[in-house]
């Protein structure tokens, strides 16, 4: 195996040459890595000592400045040297493994529904949406951590519980809280390298970080680079097929989108029988492919033959199971003490990201984007006409190369402002002022699509020249464009004419959020256990987002279809503002007393006005005891909500989902203005009506619409969280402590994309809101099957609760002659995770799915939070470790593991997934273990540091989840690691 000799090489030697450069200037001191130093500094002074015991900091999840690391709030904590042992070269990467992360991700493994180099951080499976991204306590804009510098961090704290009454909006899953470093002296360079072992995927990075301190205050800035190479899925064996378990079988294959074509003939009567005398009974089946070398010109059995799983387009070999990203960021920190009590301050992040996804190539045919082949045309040899009120077609335009859209993405976050600190009464209090500023630019670039309106399908003939021409009124773009003959699309003229009808079409899209703040906090009065703190203040926030595609792209919301047939978007833009003053207090009931060392209470509230969506005022009730030193009982009780946001608010996007049921199917009639016949409206009532999308196991094609857009009454989600805890430290055991949270969640009015299984259903059930949305064809062969402007539109579905238990031991052993060991555990298992369609309404449905992988375009995905194609809620997820250090070496072992899981249910049942199975079959899926180990060596002569690591040690495979099951590589890239093996090294330098 080679692992990229040459950029190793080369990375080291400049890191090395840096280094000797360094040690001739400033000499051969110690090299204080960051992350580890080969020996321990000698302790502070007594006044340093003292002072920094007395330091208070505001502990993520609370307001109140204290001393206790310690507080009611489950902080998970990911330090400096953790991050820098993950060989991760961003943080979407590291943060999406913790055990409080699951029912799926987006990451830059999601091709298709992500592609952006982006990922999404997911708490509580309740989604990127319902948790909040704060750098150092004020919000992201991007939610993406990606777009986070990982040299720019000092540690990364986690609240795995809800926190709007502190935060407001958005933290119903709990708070992501990225602190930036400070204070930092001198400057460093970083290399590093990476590959897996089938010698592809390839990773480079560089950073350089300086920083200076004085008495008058300190900056620190950086700049960083880091490339990530695309993996093809043709290149690992659990990805390269499409693999569908359709009945007991595994077929290969994928799409009846396909080159061969999925061709509907004509003679089908109503009861599915078909006419005598007609192409349908001499074919004897319904769907016919061009066979191979055939003359498409002459239906007959020489050139045509029935269609069957043999000719599904195998897509899943193009797609890509690692995304190409390249990001370059720069920053800079700082504060300038203007007075004795006042200092102006600035965080500022710029990151460029350059991204793109690949897809098989475009789609073609009635269903899929609109297209109409006219019965007279001069390459149609069926006499029927193919389009939305006639026969069903399908094809796949592979002469036009694959499906692309590069992403260019530009996020600026700056944080700036005043603070300082006064006295009253001989109190101290702290103050802040300032302006959270958030922009982001994207360019998505649309690439291997075809104007369909430069593909003529109207009525022609061929002429003297043996040229097709338009004939009866119709019109040829190009002569080109007459020549496109659909049942054949490799013929020369079809050729020409596909690169002929070829776009190139560019998107733009931005949004920004301004957050004006003000802070306040500081010791009220003193009582017997403590002083009395409050924190106060106020934020006020706008946001606003616009789309503008391209004008080939744009949406007709009549048909659902655009001109280049698929990734069809609308021109819209929105914002509101949100006004908030908030207020904490924390109380120190009693202290010093037998069996109560110290009681605690905090309690806080935050009111929210939001503009259209009315006010609400969330509570904060937290209870800190500890009956002994060694002991801290803890709980906590908050109101949680969210109001839209922008993209649910307005997003208008064409979309693909899966189905596995119709309520229509059979469908024998019903009163009308029953919630049956409107949702089957135009479905024949002779019981032989079967969905062509299910039959097929294909997807459908439909409008996702914001509220705002479809015209659905939405409103914000309102919720409750709850967190009971322990945490113990022993004192006749030095170095060990551990925690023990026992959670829960409850969540109603949660607002989601309402998908298509979840439209049907709630609409045949009674919910006749939604039957509005649903739109059939009304006459001819394919009556009564789903259009393509069927909407999904966004709104208030049903409930949510779920609950769970969170352990964590961090154990620091003694000093052996050895070396010093640090072992630890994280582990959350999930007890339920219960959504609920409808609650106390007819026609609802409750669903379990703790311990289930929920299929992609089934009804109880719903629940799944992001749009990630499939959604994973396994009992348990765990992390381990090990670290060692002795000099100047430093090593780690890592485990990451999640629990088993299942798809399928009892035959009948709401988890029975038929037709993609035998009714009744539940397939069973074992756990998965990831291993992951590093080593690195401080070379202090020359302040260089040299790390190795290998993640997926074992090469690891991640389950066959199946294609008709999911949207990437037969698998979850949400959960699992597609890449193997991988091995990476970095050098680092400091002057």
């Amino acid at each position: 195996m080679k692992f990229g000799e040459n950029k190793l090489c080369k990375s080291v030697r400049l890191a090395l040459s840096l280094g000797m450069l360094a040690a001739s200037v400033y000499g051969p001191a110690a090299f204080a890595q960051d992350a580890q130093s080969a020996t321990p500094p000698p302790p502070p002074p007594p006044d340093q000592a003292k002072s920094k015991t007395l330091e208070t900091v505001t502990v993520t999840g609370s307001l109140i400045r204290r001393v206790d690391v310690e507080t009611s709030s489950p902080v998970v904590t990911i330090d400096r040297s953790q991050i820098l042992a993950s060989g991760k070269q961003t943080l979407g990467d590291l943060v999406q493994q913790l055990p409080a992360m699951t029912g799926g991700n987006v990451n830059p493994q999601t091709n298709n529904g992500g592609g952006t180099g982006g990922s999404s951080i997911n708490l509580r499976g309740l989604g990127s949406r319902r948790t909040l991204i704060l750098v150092n306590g004020q919000r992201l804009l991007s939610k993406d951590p990606n777009a986070i510098p990982v040299d720019a961090i000092e540690r990364i704290e986690v609240l795995p519980t809800g926190a709007s009454a502190t935060y407001g909006s958005d933290a119903i899953g709990g708070v992501v809280n990225f602190i930036l470093r400070k204070n930092y002296q001198g400057a460093t360079f970083t290399a590093n390298v990476g590959q897996s072992d089938r010698n592809d995927g390839d990773q480079t990075g560089y950073s350089f970080t300086f920083g200076q301190t004085s008495d008058k205050g300190n900056i620190m800035a950086g700049i960083s680079y880091n490339k990530q190479d695309p993996v093809l899925a043709a290149n690992r064996d659990f990805s390269k097929n499409a693999l569908s378990l359709i009945g007991n079988d595994v077929i290969v294959g994928g799409s009846s989108s396909t080159p061969v074509g999925y061709i509907q003939l004509p003679g089908i009567n109503p009861d599915g029988t078909f006419a005598p005398g007609s192409l349908a009974a001499q074919f004897n089946c319904s769907h016919v492919s061009l066979t191979k070398g055939g003359n498409s010109q002459v239906v007959n059995s020489a050139n045509y033959h029935c269609y069957g799983n043999a000719d599904k387009y195998n897509y899943a070999s193009v797609n890509l199971i690692m995304t190409p990203q390249e990001r370059t960021s720069g920053y800079i920190f700082g504060d300038y003490h203007l007075a004795d009590h006042v200092t102006a301050y600035v965080d500022a992040i710029y990151t460029k990201t350059s991204s793109n996804f690949q897809l098989a190539p475009a789609v073609y045919g009635t269903d899929t984007t609109g297209a109409n082949i006219n019965a007279g045309n001069a390459f149609n040899p069926f006499g029927v006409t193919f389009g939305t009120s006639g026969n069903q077609f399908r094809s796949r335009l592979t002469s036009n190369g694959f499906r692309t859209a590069a992403s260019g993405r530009n996020d600026a976050q700056i944080n700036a402002g005043f603070k300082g600190d006064f006295t009253v009464w001989e109190k101290n209090w702290n103050w802040d002022v300032g302006l959270n500023y958030g922009h982001e630019s994207i360019v998505t670039t649309t690439g291997g699509l075809v104007d369909q309106s430069l593909l003529y399908t109207g009525p022609s003939a061929i002429g003297a020249d043996g040229l097709a021409v338009a004939t009866n009124g119709g019109t040829c773009p190009t002569v080109a464009a007459c020549q496109f003959n659909p049942f054949d699309i490799n013929t020369p003229g079809s050729i020409a004419a596909i690169k002929g009808a070829d776009v190139v079409a560019p998107s733009n899209s931005y949004t920004i959020e301004k957050t004006w703040h003000a802070g306040l906090n500081g010791e009220v009065v003193n009582l017997p256990a403590g002083a009395v703190q409050l924190a106060v203040g106020a934020e006020y926030r706008t946001e606003y987002q616009r789309t503008i595609p391209a004008p080939q792209l744009v949406i007709d919301p009549t048909t659902g279809t655009c001109a280049l047939g698929s990734q069809c978007l609308s021109a819209v833009q929105g914002g509101y503002n949100t006004k908030e003053i908030y207020a904490e207090t924390f109380i120190p009931i009693l202290a010093g007393m037998t069996g109560v060392q110290s009681l605690n209470l905090t309690i806080g509230s935050r009111y929210s006005k939001i503009q259209t969506f009315g006010s609400t005022n969330n509570f904060k009730f937290a209870l800190e005891w500890k009956p002994i030193d060694d002991l801290l009982v803890r709980g906590t009780m908050e109101d949680v909500f969210r109001a839209p946001n922008l993209t649910e608010l307005y997003t208008s996007a064409s979309d693909a989902p899966f189905i596995h049921t119709d309520p229509c199917t059979g469908f024998t009639g019903a009163p009308a203005g029953s919630p049956l016949a409107l949702a089957c409206q135009y479905v024949p009532p002779n019981g032989t009506f079967v969905n062509s999308s299910v039959a097929s196991q294909t997807q459908a094609s439909t409008v996702i619409q914001g509220a705002r857009v479809a015209g659905f009454p939405v409103k914000p989600e309102h919720g409750t969280s709850y967190d009971f805890g322990l945490v113990y430290s022993p004192s006749y055991v030095a170095g060990l402590s551990t925690t023990l949270d026992v959670w829960r969640v409850q969540l109603r009015d949660t607002i989601v994309n309402v998908g298509l299984q979840s439209l049907l259903n709630l609409c045949a059930a009674g919910q006749t809101i939604y039957c509005q949305y649903i739109h059939r064809t009304p006459s001819g062969p394919n009556a009564g099957q789903l259009l393509q402007s069927t909407v999904e539109p966004v709104g208030n579905l049903g409930s949510l609760a779920t609950s769970g238990i969170d352990w964590q031991a961090n154990y620091k052993l003694p000093q052996f002659s050895f070396g010093q060991f640090n072992v630890g555990v994280n582990a959350t298992y999930l007890k339920y995770y219960t959504q609920e369609t409808a609650p106390g309404v007819a026609g609802n449905i409750t669903y379990q799915n703790a311990g289930r992988f929920l299929p992609f375009g089934s009804a109880q995905a719903a629940a799944c939070p992001d749009n990630t194609g499939v959604c994973l809620f396994p009992r348990w997820r765990a992390q381990g470790f090990v670290d060692w250090q002795q000099y100047g070496w430093s090593a780690q072992w890592r485990m990451r593991w999640i629990g088993k899981f299942s798809n399928g249910g009892a035959a009948g049942s709401q988890y029975d997934t038929q037709p993609n199975f035998v009714s009744g079959t539940i397939l069973h899926y074992g756990s998965t273990m990831y291993n992951d180990a590093s080593i690195g060596y401080n070379i202090a002569p020359i302040n260089t540091r040299v790390d190795f690591g290998v993640n997926n040690i074992f090469d690891k495979q991640p389950p066959i989840l199946y294609a008709n099951n999911t949207l990437n590589a037969n698998t979850d890239p949400s959960d699992f690691d597609l890449m193997g093996r991988y091995y990476y090294a970095r050098v680092t330098v400091k002057f």
